[in-house]
């Protein structure tokens, strides 16, 4: 798990700081429109993926009326929904790490063009269905704010719904679990009193790609960038293990 975690940690950084840009609330709104579409609800309480799909939006900060219209919009209640399918791309980044991207788009050609293009920049390509995915499963992870928190209380908590695994992230706990625990895991850690601050459910990888040199580094990462960039796409989820040192010396 150490070398996805790391990843993870990136994400989450990433994520963070797109979210105080609002960059973000696009692909949010996107994302629950879509799951409302195929849930045919407007209400979160009737539909597993359009709670998560909202949990995640609250986690970025979308404004509360913004998602409740994008739920009215996604079932019909509202008018202006765009129809979006969903697709997963699957390559090779430079040193022959795994990547996985998941979208939501309303125009598959022009998103195959761009993801194609983007793999293509950096020496990457796209690889055949199939031949990634197998290295991935599903797991759930609950971020919780570290302060004050006592390591083994949250463990006895976390056991009791569903929590297989917990990781210490300089400021936060990650508690890992069975993608289907993920929504009781986390309202059990909140009714315990910790502060959630994320959820969802991520691709993790069987085994990982140590990726040692700066300038394969930055290859990699610029991949990532441009993908995440994208608004038809939702995840990236990659095997890749950076090396701690070359990680400080970019973000430095």
């Amino acid at each position: 798990m150490a070398g996805h975690s790391k990843w993870a940690n990136i994400k989450h950084r990433k994520a963070a700081q797109d979210a105080k840009r609002g960059k973000h609330f696009g692909k949010r709104i996107r994302a629950i429109e879509s799951a409302a579409r195929e849930a045919n609800t407007s209400d979160p309480d009737q539909s597993s993926s359009l709670a998560l799909a909202v949990q995640k939006a609250k986690d970025a900060d979308v404004p509360k009326d913004n998602i409740e219209r994008a739920c009215k919009r996604g079932a019909g209640e509202l008018d202006g929904a765009s129809t979006y399918e969903t697709a997963q791309y699957e390559g090779y980044a430079p040193s022959g790490v795994a990547v996985l991207v998941d979208v939501l788009t309303d125009n598959r050609n022009r998103t195959a063009s761009d993801v194609r293009q983007a793999f293509s920049k950096v020496g990457g390509s796209l690889a055949e269905p199939g031949s990634v995915a197998f290295l991935f499963s599903r797991r759930g992870q609950v971020r919780i704010d570290a302060t004050g928190v006592e390591e083994d209380e949250l463990m006895l908590v976390g056991l009791e719904h569903g929590m297989e695994d917990l990781e210490h992230d300089d400021d936060a706990f990650v508690a890992w679990c069975d993608a289907s625990d993920l929504i009781d895991l986390r309202k059990a850690l909140e009714d315990a009193g910790y502060t959630v601050t994320s959820s969802g459910s991520t691709m993790v990888p069987a085994s990982t790609v140590p990726i040692s040199e700066p300038a394969e580094a930055k290859r990699v990462l610029t991949l990532f960038d441009q993908l995440d960039d994208n608004d038809d796409v939702q995840e990236v989820y990659a095997n890749a293990d950076f090396d701690d040192a070359v990680l400080e010396s970019m973000e430095a």
